[in-house]
């Protein structure tokens, strides 16, 4: 094959092995920071939300918060994992523009939970992905580039830091190398992450927004022959979007294959996703553990959880994702299909909270797997962020079954919505799109179109109620569609009776 053009996917599944690892980071949704008494609070004016000890001055020290130490080993149970009896943090030692003290403390060898796992389901079949541990540090700041073109230091003209962030609460989530998922190994690092969302979000100890940055992930990809040892991987950093894991690993698959195949070899290095053009670009080269120079922490006192409190934390765990779909599948009725198919398009707690506004479930399935999916796929967004919430898509089918709204007027209100004009009754009457549902009009309109067309009437009239189709496209045609075209139909009947 020519090593100028990147292989199709097809041809690198027949040839090489891929093997994946994701390391996801989120932020704990506690009141302070890590190691101090500053708010975590989003949003704030930069560098007001800081104290000596997140800004590393000097004779600072920090405290451990409890409420991060019980959410990550809440974590930990929910992902099977075994929770340390002893551990401590570590010094990382690197230098972060970002982080003022010019280390992170973090977890090195001994981490808080370790050997776990997560199933997540792909097309009816179980895929158990290992976790290697999970383990508590704390986030950087937030460093600004400006003066260029891409918002990257390259092409800036100067950086701008915001230690707003710097010290919250950040968890590590590490699986172990995931190797032998063939050709669904993009789609099953979605669904990992995806699921792991659901868990996190589940348990209450973060808001898991991925376009605010609370959650990300670093996927890391490498090939191999065949039989042959694993490949060099490359990191992919700071990935922020479902959609986005899936495209990384593959975009990652087509580029390594396309450098083995000219004779290359891969560097261990980060990359940089790019959400515009689905693309990665080299970042740096990748560090090992020793280049961290790790350390335990000299002013914290190690972590010793009792075997109690860690009891007490695992019964009181809330129903976790995969045995609430289980539930929600029998209470809705739905196939083991059909519930696939929510799960793929990612609309299982969508569609759940459309139905508790009051929408049925099949009616809620209905709008998220058919006009939403569709107008998401078409604008590459998720689909919790095409633009309608579940109270909205709820609202505008109780129109429908209420006779205000056909299902066609129902999707142009649902347009005005996703354009932001507004609730759906507001849009309904901004547009002038509720059914007519005055019998005098309707009457007119069947009399016109009758008139119309005579030879029509005559078979109606002659019993071939088929005919009825031409009257009823005419006095949808005078009501701009805004007629129940079966009020209509019985209307027509009636009128030609006999």
């Amino acid at each position: 094959m020519s090593t100028n053009l990147l292989p199709t996917y097809d041809d690198v599944i027949s040839r090489y092995e891929p093997v994946i690892g994701l390391e996801t980071h989120v932020e704990l949704g506690t009141v302070t920071k890590m190691f101090c008494g500053c708010p975590t609070d989003f949003g704030g004016e930069p560098n007001t939300q800081v104290c000596p000890v997140c800004l590393g001055l000097p004779g600072s020290l920090p405290v451990a918060n409890r409420a991060a130490i019980e959410a990550t080993i809440r974590i930990g149970l929910a992902l099977n994992c075994s929770i340390a009896t002893w551990c401590r943090f570590a010094r990382k030692n690197y230098f972060y523009p970002d982080m003022p003290k010019n280390f992170q403390i973090s977890q090195y060898d001994e981490p808080l939970c370790t050997d776990g796992y997560l199933d997540v389901e792909i097309d009816g079949e179980t895929v158990r992905i290992g976790i290697e541990r999970v383990h508590l540090e704390e986030d950087t700041g937030k460093t600004l580039h400006v003066g260029g073109a891409t918002g990257r230091i390259h092409g800036a003209t100067e950086s701008l830091v915001d230690y707003n962030r710097a010290g919250i609460p950040l968890v590590e989530i590490v699986t172990k190398p995931v190797p032998g998922l063939g050709a669904k190994a993009p789609e099953i690092a979605k669904a990992y992450v995806a699921e792991l969302r659901d868990v996190i979000r589940t348990l209450g100890v973060s808001d898991v927004r991925m376009e605010q940055g609370s959650m990300r992930c670093d996927v890391n990809t490498s090939l191999n022959l065949p039989g042959a040892e694993w490949g060099t991987r490359t990191e992919t950093k700071n990935v922020n979007s479902l959609r986005s894991v899936e495209r990384s690993v593959r975009t990652e698959m087509l580029r390594q294959a396309m450098v083995l195949d000219s004779g290359g070899t891969i560097t261990q290095e980060t990359r940089h996703f790019h959400e515009d053009t689905g693309d990665t670009t080299s970042g740096r080269s990748k560090e090992t553990a020793t280049d961290y120079r790790y350390f335990p922490e000299p002013d914290l006192v190690p972590l010793a959880p009792e075997p109690a409190w860690v009891e007490r934390l695992k019964a009181a765990l809330p129903e976790l994702p995969s045995a609430h779909r289980a539930r929600l599948k029998t209470d809705w009725g739905l196939s083991d299909l059909d519930m696939q198919s929510i799960l793929n398009a990612g609309a299982v707690e969508l569609i759940e909270r459309t139905v508790a506004a009051g929408a049925s479930p099949e009616a809620a399935r209905k709008w998220w797997l058919g006009e939403l999916s569709r107008r998401a796929n078409a604008e590459g967004v998720e689909l919790e962020a095409v633009g309608a919430t579940p109270e909205q898509v709820a609202k505008l089918q109780v129109m429908v079954e209420s006779g205000k709204l056909t299902d066609k007027l129902a999707r142009q209100v649902l347009e005005g919505v996703l354009a932001g004009e507004g609730d759906p009754e507001q849009i309904m009457a901004a547009r002038g799109l509720e059914v007519v549902s005055d019998t005098g009009a309707l009457t007119a309109a069947i009399d016109e179109a009758i008139a119309a067309n005579p030879a029509v009437a005559e078979k109606i009239r002659g019993g071939n109620q088929a005919a009825a189709g031409v009257i009823i496209g005419a006095v949808m045609k005078t009501t701009k569609g805004q007629a129940d075209a079966k009020t209509v139909r019985e209307l027509v009947l009636a009128r030609l009776a006999g």
